[in-house]
């Protein structure tokens, strides 16, 4: 099976960063559904595909969300080109007859199981999420993902029916290099991991 060279493992790991700032380069429609298209195809549970975005481009969409953010967060979400708000969907069972047609009872699997709903939903939504910044920094663009915000507040304002919830942000556009941090510590492979 191919793997990625060291230019490809630099670009989506090992020199990719969290930026904080922005350049004036702009995000069109068409990058931002080329970057779902992609990460579409990586897997979840039955195929559940429970996440559900929000594309934040225009300045009163932003004005919208500014309410919710923690004040370290306002600036470098506001001069974002696009704001993405990653959301799972409680109802994503509905759709497993078209998503996972290999088997027509998994909708079964779900019904009035709201624990193993908010479960599945939460778990395979947040995998979609990671997919997502995967997905665009692979065809060229930076993120700053990020949960200071007020979900409570989010939700409110773009989920009013309370079947989405919201899990986190991600800022998406061309970074500033100026505006990154040094890079935080990571553990090394003994401190954190066994192998049995």
């Amino acid at each position: 099976m191919p793997t990625l060279n060291d230019d490809g493992l630099r670009l989506l790991f090992l020199d990719a960063r969290t930026h904080n700032g922005w350049t004036d380069k702009p995000v069109s429609d068409a990058d931002v559904r080329r970057i779902f298209d992609t990460m579409k195809m990586a897997p979840t549970s039955a195929n559940c595909s429970p996440a559900r975005f929000l594309f934040l481009r225009s300045q009163s969409a932003k004005e919208r969300l500014k309410p919710a953010l923690l004040s370290g967060n306002v600036d470098k979400t506001m001069g974002a080109p696009v704001v993405a708000i990653v959301g799972y969907d409680l109802k994503f069972y509905e759709h497993l007859p078209t998503l996972f047609p290999h088997n027509l009872e998994a909708r079964t699997w779900f019904e009035g199981n709201a624990k193993l709903i908010e479960t599945t939903s939460f778990r395979n939504g947040t995998l979609q999420g990671a997919y997502f910044i995967m997905a665009a920094r692979a065809l060229g663009f930076d993120i700053g993902a990020m949960s200071g915000f007020d979900n409570a507040k989010v939700d409110a304002a773009f989920f009013p029916d309370g079947t989405v919830k919201s899990n986190f942000l991600i800022n998406i556009g061309h970074g500033d290099p100026s505006k990154i941090f040094g890079r935080s510590p990571r553990w090394q492979f003994d401190e954190v991991c066994k192998v049995l």
